[in-house]
């Protein structure tokens, strides 16, 4: 598994049940919550009419809070408009702040290890890569671009149902070259240099461990660099042509429009290396930050 989580379902349900409350909200508003207000006041009137004919020792003994509770009665919304029209303004909020601000992902795979572990429960910014409509992620606002280095979140090309998180390795028009497990962009060998073992809790193992500099931001990897350095695409993908493959590694153009991405545990990630480039359309935003991690809570925090 390389992806950070499957979300399109949960979109379209989110975005049905955003549908569904808003149409219930205006129907209580225009129509429902006027039928409730006449009712009210038609059962407030019968009270005091039933009221002046009572003896008086029959009257209620508050008859401002025996109008007052009878008016609530009547006014109160039926169990379905309250799970519905009652409901919409928190689906509005929810809506917005995960299709254009912030959304939560989980990592169900250790194609990102050392820098995220199985379990993290992650951040991503969705205006980092511009403004996209939800469902559909036309891009309406121009924002940012990725840069080398961060960390991002995608729609697999292969299967946009599922959202995958690599790491930024080439932009457009970059050379990438990875021969003998190193890396060189424009021709430069990317800054590589031991930085201890990791230690693998599901593994019971260590893994040699470096530090890696990509544009501006260090991070560490995982790779070995004794073993073969043989890679081979899975099948045919779009601008294959932009890529040599070879027996000590491989190296592609990246496309205009496109972005060449790669996992930090670089002998257990499928990415471009294998399935080609990731299309502008299918940016979803910058991972940034690690909110829950519930078998590690010194997990939490910003990663690089």
């Amino acid at each position: 598994m390389n992806d950070a989580s499957s979300s399109l379902n949960f979109a379209l349900i989110l975005f049905a049940l955003l549908v569904v409350c808003f149409a219930a909200w205006l129907a209580d508003r225009l129509v429902f919550r006027r039928a409730r207000a006449r009712l009210a006041e038609e059962r407030v009137a019968r009270f005091d009419a039933d009221q002046a004919v009572l003896p008086a020792h029959q009257r209620a003994a508050d008859p401002a809070a025996a109008r007052l509770a009878i008016s609530r009665e009547a006014l109160r919304q039926p169990l379905w408009l309250e799970y519905t029209a009652g409901l919409f303004p928190v689906i509005a909020v929810v809506f917005f702040l995960r299709s254009f601000l912030v959304e939560p992902f989980k990592i169900p795979s250790g194609s990102m290890i050392p820098t995220l572990l199985v379990g993290d429960l992650i951040l991503v910014n969705k205006f980092s890569y511009g403004v996209r409509l939800p469902v559909i992620h036309t891009k309406v606002l121009e924002v940012g671009s990725p840069q080398r280095g961060d960390v991002m979140v995608f729609r697999f090309p292969r299967d946009p149902s599922m959202d995958y998180i690599k790491r930024v390795v080439g932009v457009p028009g970059d050379q990438v070259s990875y021969q003998n497990k190193r890396l060189s962009v424009n021709g430069v060998e990317v800054p590589l240099k031991p930085a201890g073992e990791f230690y693998d809790a599901d593994r019971l193992s260590y893994a040699p461990q470096y530090s890696e500099t990509l544009g501006s931001v260090e991070h560490r990897i995982l790779t070995e660099l004794d073993k073969p350095s043989f890679i081979s695409a899975t099948d045919a993908f779009p601008f294959r042509d932009s890529c040599r493959y070879g027996n000590n590694g491989l190296s592609c153009t990246v496309p205009a429009g496109h972005y060449f991405v790669m996992g930090d545990n670089r002998e257990n990630s499928l990415d471009s290396r294998f399935w080609g480039f990731v299309p502008e359309a299918n940016l979803v935003g910058k991972a940034f930050f690690i909110w829950m991690n519930f078998g590690d809570l010194k997990r939490i925090g910003g990663f690089h």
